[in-house]
């Protein structure tokens, strides 16, 4: 996925919540973790290309800690990974391991002190932990955590978690023990990179919602890398390995790595939404890209919904391998229809009432003389409040389409995520409320069609059970409590 695809027409964004009208149109991501051991490595530097190619998880701060010996250093901001870190920076956080993360809320506020890592103090040294998940039990956890003394000076989830090990710590267990103790106290999705004076710990929660992979750098046995998307190993050169498993835990020291399995019902449900959406394309699930599984969504799109029509065309960026795989199927041409303003980033400078009245487009811009009187097809990956895509196809009528068909790469989104997305609230998504045929009058296309579930799940090659759609079915895979699910879910629909 490239970063902000909300952001077509004015829409907010993660990179401006709170500034534009319309709210989220997209699930947005929660955060990017990276982590390395790599003594006489420049890791900070290290660090920052990784968090760099993993920008698209989150644009709200990020933060790099290093280990040089027990004494550590850390840098962490609100803004994005280029704004934060400089040569200057980066000189100052030596080490022979480091902790990155970008950050994108979803448990706690947009304040540069929840920004990450965490940092806890022990008696045996500081640990540094970046989160990539959300945990459902944190209320449970702070109580629990405030019963034995503890303090907390931020709003995250991941505070907690990095507090809970500081607690086992300082009951005298070691650092491996500590953590494992820790992790049988929190429910929800979390994948971890924690930096210790000792070494690196890579986690993952017994169903592996969010992704974490293992790299190997320059071939060196003592040179580790982990990060939340294989796209994070291949800026600097690191070999691909494996992924951390659901329920593992990988310790990562000068004598290599070791490979714990603390849970005691391991079941992989890796979030569907990674293979969608979220994840780059260009990063590895499954020992494929996910470019070649968003293909194949598109050819199965093209196999349960054919249309006649003149051309294929895409949402960029993230339509576009859906859309060419459907060309491949359907043989109906693909051309670009819309051009996206790649250099539209960070902003508070809100643009004029009359911009917004006539369907401001900072993002994408409809090729008239490409649609003209033709007959469209056009590929996105999901639908969420529907807000952007009816502005899309205004766009394409006012650019002079003569019909406009829209094809969804995914199924309906039904129900919000608890596990790290921020879906927004059950009403607010468009597909809990309206059919299919409302939802096409609504956004102003001739016909609208989403890809089935059954589809989208065999398209992935793998086990059908082995991933969380949720956000389809409303079948979540670890227990929500019922005080946080009516937070989110409308109240007839509790039944679910």
């Amino acid at each position: 996925m490239i970063p902000n695809e909300s952001l077509y027409f004015g829409e907010q964004t993660n990179e401006d919540r709170g500034y534009a009208p319309d709210g989220l149109d997209k699930p947005e991501e929660s955060c990017g973790v990276f982590g390395l051991y790599a003594p006489e490595e420049d890791v900070a530097k290290l660090a920052y290309f990784g968090l760099y190619a993993l920008q698209h998880r989150g644009q709200e701060s990020a933060g790099i800690a290093t280990f040089e010996g027990d004494k550590l250093h850390l840098h962490k901001d609100m803004g994005l990974v280029a704004q934060i870190f400089n040569e200057s920076t980066l000189d100052h956080l030596p080490g022979q391991l480091a902790v990155g993360h970008t950050r994108y809320s979803t448990t706690g506020s947009s304040l540069v002190s929840n920004a990450q890592p965490a940092v806890v103090k022990t008696r045996l040294g500081s640990l540094a932990l970046a989160h990539n998940g959300n945990l459902v039990n944190t209320v449970e956890l702070r109580e629990e955590l405030s019963q034995r003394n503890c303090t907390f000076e931020t709003t995250t989830d991941s505070e907690a978690i990095a507090i809970a090990i500081g607690s086992e710590v300082e009951n005298g267990k070691g650092w491996l023990e500590a953590a494992i103790s820790a992790f049988q106290l929190c429910e929800g999705a979390y994948s971890l990179v924690i930096g210790t004076p000792e070494g690196i710990m890579g986690v993952r929660d017994p169903h592996g919602i969010r992704p974490l992979t293992i790299g190997l750098l320059d071939g060196n046995p003592q040179r580790y890398v982990l990060a939340s998307e294989t796209c994070g190993l291949d800026i600097i050169g690191a070999e691909y390995l494996r992924d951390v498993e659901p329920g593992e835990l990988v310790w990562i020291t000068e004598e290599g790595m070791a490979s714990f399995h603390w849970a005691k019902k391991p079941e992989r449900k890796l979030c569907v939404f990674e293979m969608i959406y979220f994840a780059r394309p260009d990063s590895l699930v499954h020992d494929e890209t996910l470019y070649s599984y968003r293909l194949r969504l598109g050819q199965y799109l093209a196999e349960e919904s054919p249309t006649d029509a003149d051309m294929v065309i895409a949402v960029p960026d993230s339509g576009v391998p859906a859309a060419i795989g459907y060309s491949q199927t359907s043989h109906v041409p693909y051309a670009e229809g819309l051009i996206k303003n790649r250099y539209v980033g960070r902003t508070f400078i809100q643009p004029t009432q009359h911009m917004r009245e006539s369907g401001i487009r900072m993002k994408l811009n409809p090729l008239k003389d490409v649609l003209t009187d033709k007959r469209i097809i056009i590929i996105d990956d999901s639908i969420v409040r529907g807000t952007t895509s009816s502005k899309i196809v205004k766009a394409l009528r006012d650019a002079g389409a003569k019909e406009v068909h829209m094809k969804i790469s995914s199924p309906p989104v039904t129900h919000p995520c608890f596990y790290g997305l921020d879906t927004d609230s059950q009403d607010q998504l468009i597909a809990a409320t309206k059919s299919v045929d409302e939802i096409a009058a609504y956004i102003g296309v001739d016909s609208l069609a989403y890809l089935s579930w059954e589809g989208m799940l065999k398209a992935t090659g793998a086990d059908m059970n082995s991933f969380c759609s949720a956000c389809f079915t409303g079948d979540y895979p670890i227990t929500i409590p019922e005080k946080i699910k009516r937070s989110k879910l409308m109240l007839e629909k509790m039944a679910v």
